[in-house]
């Protein structure tokens, strides 16, 4: 299902905003966008996410903002050391070679890769932002959560009208299978004379075979009965607490199914026009199924 949810604020001197967004898929996959030197925070969120969320593709975004004046600079005296010794040497074999070098500046010194290091305090020990941005990131995700939680109970009022639906023309259609009843015990026992007329040769009880087939093929009891099953076992998903699209997902390619074949038994005007408009709300149900947990 679709949702959003946002969350922003700060831990001494880093600021942060986040955000999670998640749209409908077959399966579940979280996507995190973190920045480095997290440690262990990206562990967490997945186990929190997977706890909320069972089927969806979920993007997760996470930005920092530190400020700069809590940054101070530190010497490292080690390679101060190796600078100095490097230019000592430059300047041995340039005085050596006739060479004459200006004097290096402390400026020039202090530019050299290594020599002043920047450190944040921060850099020492995340624990305590890590901690809050886990207690926020998990509201964010709740707020999330029960964003989906509202869709939800609004799919769930939509597909158990469409599931009426589907249940008031199984009826229709088994009303309309009774109707066509005596036409087809008509057309089957005209079918059966001609058959008689034009072929004396025959075995009569071959023949009784065969049109008792065609009997059966016609009947569409099953296909009502599964459709009526279908109908009482969707309702017990769509009033389930727990999730349900999958399963959901697998009874709407049942019923379309039955339709199908209901269609293709039809044997009438009205027995058909009850099975297209079945198939026209099973259609519907299915696209709104891809949006269930």
């Amino acid at each position: 299902m679709t949702a959003f949810a946002s969350q922003q604020g700060a831990e001494g001197p880093v600021s942060w905003t986040a955000d999670v967004r998640g749209v409908n898929a077959r399966g579940y996959d979280l996507r995190l966008r973190l920045p480095e030197g997290l440690g262990d925070l990206e562990a967490r969120l997945r186990k929190a996410a997977g706890a909320r969320v069972v089927r969806g593709n979920v993007t997760m975004n996470l930005r920092l903002t530190r400020e700069d004046s809590t940054t101070t600079l530190q010497l490292d005296e080690t390679q101060l050391d190796r600078v100095l010794g490097a230019l000592d040497l430059v300047q041995e074999r340039a005085f050596a070679m006739g060479v004459t070098l200006a004097q290096a500046t402390a400026a020039d010194v202090l530019n050299q890769r290594g020599v002043i290091t920047q450190i944040r305090p921060e850099d020492k020990d995340n624990s305590v932002l890590i901690a809050t941005l886990e207690d926020a990131l998990g509201v964010m995700l709740d707020d999330f959560a029960g964003m989906r939680a509202s869709e939800g109970r609004a799919l769930q009022q939509i597909i158990a009208a469409q599931l009426d639906q589907i249940a008031t023309l199984t009826e229709a259609a088994a009303k309309a299978a009774d109707d066509r009843r005596p036409e087809v015990q008509k057309n089957l026992t005209a079918a059966l004379k001609r058959v008689m007329q034009d072929a004396n040769d025959l075995d009569d009880g071959r023949v009784a075979q065969e049109l008792a087939l065609l009997a059966v093929k016609a009947d569409v009891t099953e296909e009502i009965d599964r459709l009526r099953s279908h109908v009482t076992a969707a309702r017990v998903l769509v009033a389930a607490d727990g999730p349900s699209g999958r399963k959901l997902d697998f009874l709407a390619q049942e019923f379309n199914r039955e339709a199908n074949t209901l269609c293709s038994k039809a044997g009438s005007s009205a027995l058909t026009a009850i099975g297209l408009d079945l198939k026209a709300v099973i259609d519907q149900m299915r696209e709104q199924i891809q949006n269930v947990e």
